[in-house]
């Protein structure tokens, strides 16, 4: 289970990876990846990252800003910058996701012990508890942490 654990009186904590979807739409529409990001922002959650998932995140954020200019990126490339924990995550031995390009968040999980991934994509939320790795939908993560 998480750690939303306490350490003589004070909250530590939970250690997550943020799948793609769950970033930029935290970023670009809010709702419940946003409140995701929120937790983050207020350090409910440290979000742990590889350089892997940093390009995704800039190549996606960059492509949706093209089609919305509107929104400002630079408060989430800040708690990017800022906030996330960048860790060294070599590839898994062998494909654990239906889509192979998802393994790269569960890699990170496992080489900086997550607590979870948080992710809207069926293809993870299909493989959570993958050697003992939890994938929860945006919405279980938030009512997780409350």
């Amino acid at each position: 289970m998480g750690r939303c654990l306490s350490d003589r009186g004070r909250s530590l904590p939970v250690k997550v990876v943020l799948d793609t979807n769950v970033f930029v739409s935290g970023v670009f529409f809010g709702g419940t990846p946003g409140r995701v990001l929120e937790a983050w922002r207020d350090g409910k959650a440290e979000v742990v990252l590889s350089r892997e998932i940093v390009e995704e995140y800039v190549r996606v954020g960059e492509e949706l800003a093209d089609r919305f200019p509107a929104v400002d990126l630079r408060p989430a490339w800040e708690l990017l910058a800022v906030s996330a924990t960048l860790v060294p995550s070599p590839p898994l031995p062998k494909p654990v996701s239906r889509d192979t390009d998802d393994d790269k968040f569960l890699a990170c999980a496992l080489a900086a012990g997550a607590d979870y991934v948080v992710s809207g994509d069926r293809d993870l939320l299909d493989v959570s508890s993958y050697k003992g790795v939890v994938v929860l939908s945006p919405r279980g993560f938030v009512d997780r942490l409350q």
